[in-house]
């Protein structure tokens, strides 16, 4: 696992093997940057990561310019690698935050340019993270939700406006137009 680009380019990710993970591979992760950097201008971003694990997606934006990003995840030894690789590389912009996804959804008021999402792929709620996110207006106008889940599912909603399938994965996006 690396990071992609930005400053922290070819940066080398070591999370402890003890993680209940399963990370975006780099491949996917590539071409979602690709697709993003043809869509919007990293660098004055606002980003939340919902189900953040390693951090690695929230260590991209970071690294690639990002204004803000938080992280959320449950896991304590998740939350605790995010925040120490963002101190160690001085990634002031990453605000780790341990808690529960969708307690947290059901408080929060700010809004995002984007918001990207990758809850285990057996997530009984994972379909309903797109009617949450719309309902609580979370997105900014324009703004985008990225939904990974397995490439055999669909997140079906009004705002949906493609899915990228990479192996047994799909980025389905979603924008507040």
């Amino acid at each position: 696992m690396r990071i992609i680009g930005g400053t922290l380019r070819g940066l080398r990710l070591n999370p402890p093997g003890n993680l209940p993970v399963r990370p975006t591979t780099d491949l996917a992760k590539e071409a979602l940057f690709n697709i993003l950097n043809n869509l919007i201008d990293l660098e004055t971003i606002h980003v939340l990561d919902l189900f953040s694990g390693t951090g690695s997606i929230s260590l991209e934006f970071a690294s690639r310019g990002a204004i803000e990003v938080i992280s959320v995840d449950k896991d304590f030894n998740c939350f605790k690698f995010l925040k120490q690789t963002a101190e160690k590389h001085q990634l002031q912009v990453i605000d780790a935050r341990r808690d529960d996804v969708f307690k947290f959804l059901e408080q929060e008021t700010g809004s995002y340019d984007i918001i990207f999402a990758d809850p285990p792929y057996d997530h009984p709620k994972l379909p309903l993270i797109p009617e949450i996110v719309f309902s609580k207006n979370l997105l900014k106008s324009n703004g985008i939700l990225i939904l990974e889940h397995p490439a055999m599912k669909k997140a079906d909603h009004p705002n949906f406006t493609e899915q990228r399938k990479y192996g047994n994965s799909s980025f389905s996006f979603y924008v507040n137009k």
